[in-house]
């Protein structure tokens, strides 16, 4: 160690009452005196959860990651923190993220811990416990999950998410049964892992592996695959390590870091919940990343990855290809390559030697899958402080539009009134949505990708404008401008839009317009009423009460900024 004092020194180290209780009641595990030798003390911080079905399979990585430990000399000690599962939890997994993130923090530094890995998969636990990570500054490593093995149904391959949104399409319109619908939902989920499409979840596995919080490979070997134990394996080895060489999470989390994965992100065609996950993370840091750095970095990155939802392909489809590794070499005059990873080495060693086995997958620079594969972030009266579109799962014929607006004061009006035949709307209209931002539903949830009227599926169309404050799944695909900024609920602009006002969409250069006067816009702003709490106690009032706009990246106002691990107060 160089003689440099662990930190779980101050609990382990001292012969008197504090080491005694700290020792002597560890050893009722049956850990033997050695194990309190100064050796490294590595938490292995695991979201794993029945409730989580992405995340089931972690307890068997932890055991994985603590054999690393044993092996580089180190001490592991696997913990429990809140687990956060998109398919189950309500009213959305995102209202709990900045929760999960404070057990995360808040563990770390209540305990004797040196060095962590954190076990994550589905969508909101990786930046939930990356961010409590990055508040305490500790030596810090991802393992992921990984994502599930290909769905196969009907002889058709499907995907997670994005079919669902395709098979209850073709439910509501008549096209299959519900036999078959039901028939689907195992094909579709036939192994352990998180979603095996480019969302949310293989997104953030992608961008831990490109800020260099993860191991090269990361991001796509399947759950499943034994080549993923031994990823784990390997990060416990390394993580000891870490913690002799001080590499905190603070020597990875650099500005260059950031812009090296916002990169990535374009050219794998990632989800758009990124754009909060990395700004939040950052927050968290001390480093200063916008909307406009994403804008910026992603104008001009193709998307090269050939994975639904923005195209054919799956994340088994994606390993197979060369993974991660491949992308970030094809793209390597994009990357910062010199950018310090866990390994202790530059990023560019992870993929130096990578190679592409399949160009139906992963294509090139040169003959890139989409042209745009970056977050588009739009500006204007309607969206101040921003909202952003995903402009590879987007409709090129909708990329600049005038049209009348429809509006949904609430969700819930959108799903009483979509499907009433009576109702006024034509395929040219722009679709709107509001409270459904931060504070507004609450949670920020995933409904901007709002379902079009069966009428016009039946009809053959597959697509219109769509604008909320919400959020969409990383595995969702339309023309739709989300994270409207400020959101509704605080008396964003969006607040007052009404039925038959006329939008301009100009996403080349980056406009959101609504077509009324000054006076008529700042006329209705005061009659604005901000809606009350959704429950005025609990969780529910701190978050609403604290959280920050999407710009800001929904991140409570009082975690922003890294704390440390000061020295800590003795129990008695």
């Amino acid at each position: 160690m160089s003689g440099r004092k662990l930190r779980s020194s101050q609990w382990f180290g001292n012969v008197d009452k504090l080491g005694f209780t700290a020792r002597g009641w560890m050893k009722n595990q049956g850990l033997p005196d050695d194990q309190f030798d100064g050796r490294p003390v590595i938490g292995i911080c695991n979201t794993w959860s029945q409730l989580t079905p992405c995340n089931a399979h972690l307890r068997e990585l932890a055991e994985k990651v603590a054999r690393g430990v044993h092996e580089a000399g180190g001490f592991p000690v696997e913990f429990p923190v809140m687990s956060l599962g998109e398919t189950l939890m309500r009213p959305n997994a995102m209202m709990f993220r900045n929760l999960a993130a404070m057990d995360v923090e808040e563990t770390i530094r209540a305990n004797p811990i040196d060095g962590v890995v954190l076990l994550a998969g589905c969508d909101k636990t990786t930046p939930a416990t990356v961010m409590g990570a990055a508040s305490c500054d500790v030596p810090t490593i991802v393992v992921s999950g990984g994502p599930m093995l290909n769905g196969r149904h009907r002889g058709r391959q499907i995907g997670s998410g994005t079919d669902v949104w395709r098979l209850s399409d073709e439910l509501n319109t008549g096209k299959i049964t519900k036999a078959e619908f039901i028939e689907a939902e195992s094909c579709m989920n036939r192994s352990a892992g998180s979603c095996m499409t480019m969302g949310t979840a293989s997104t953030m596995a992608s961008m831990v592996e490109a800020l260099g919080l993860a191991l090269p490979t990361n991001a796509a070997i399947p759950a499943v695959d034994s080549r993923r134990k031994t990823l784990a394996q390997m990060a416990g080895r390394r993580i000891v390590d870490m913690v002799t060489e001080d590499l905190r999470i603070s020597k990875i989390l650099t500005k260059t870091a950031f812009e090296n994965a916002i990169r990535v992100n374009g050219a794998i065609g990632g989800s758009t919940n990124a754009v909060l996950h990395l700004i939040a993370i950052a927050g968290r840091i001390g480093v200063d990343l916008t909307l406009e750095d994403w804008d910026r970095l992603g104008r001009d990155m193709p998307c090269l990855v050939n994975l639904k939802p923005s195209g054919d392909f799956l994340m088994e489809d994606f390993y197979y290809a060369g993974g991660l590794p491949a992308v970030m070499k094809e793209i390597d005059s994009h990357l910062d390559g010199a950018a310090i990873t866990v390994t202790g080495k530059p990023l560019s060693d992870g993929y130096a030697d990578a190679e592409c086995f399949d160009r139906d997958v992963i294509r090139t620079l040169d003959a890139p899958f989409k042209s745009l594969g970056g977050i588009a972030v739009l500006k204007g009266n309607l969206a101040p402080k921003g909202a952003v579109l995903k402009p590879s799962a987007a409709s090129p014929k909708l990329m600049q539009h005038r049209g009348r607006a429809v509006v949904f004061e609430t969700y819930d009006d959108y799903k009483r009134l979509i499907d009433d035949e009576s109702f006024d709307m034509s395929p040219d209209d722009i679709m709107v949505t509001k409270m459904c931002g931060p504070r507004g539903y609450p949670g920020f949830p995933e409904v901007g990708n709002m379902a079009l009227p069966r009428r016009f599926l039946k009809a053959g169309i597959t697509d219109m404008i769509r604008i909320s404050d919400a959020r969409m799944s990383g595995t969702a695909y339309g023309t739709t401008i989300l994270h409207v900024a400020p959101e509704a609920a605080a008396g964003g602009p969006l607040a007052i839009v009404r039925t038959g006002d006329m939008i301009e969409i100009d996403v080349p250069n980056r406009r959101l317009h609504l077509d009324l006067p000054e006076e008529e816009i700042a006329r209705r702003l005061e009659l604005f009423e901000t809606p009350p709490l959704y429950l005025d106690s609990g969780y529910s009032r701190l978050y609403q009460e604290s959280v920050l706009q999407a710009d800001k990246g929904a991140d409570f106002d009082f975690l922003v900024g890294c704390r440390g691990t000061p020295p800590p107060k003795d129990p008695f």
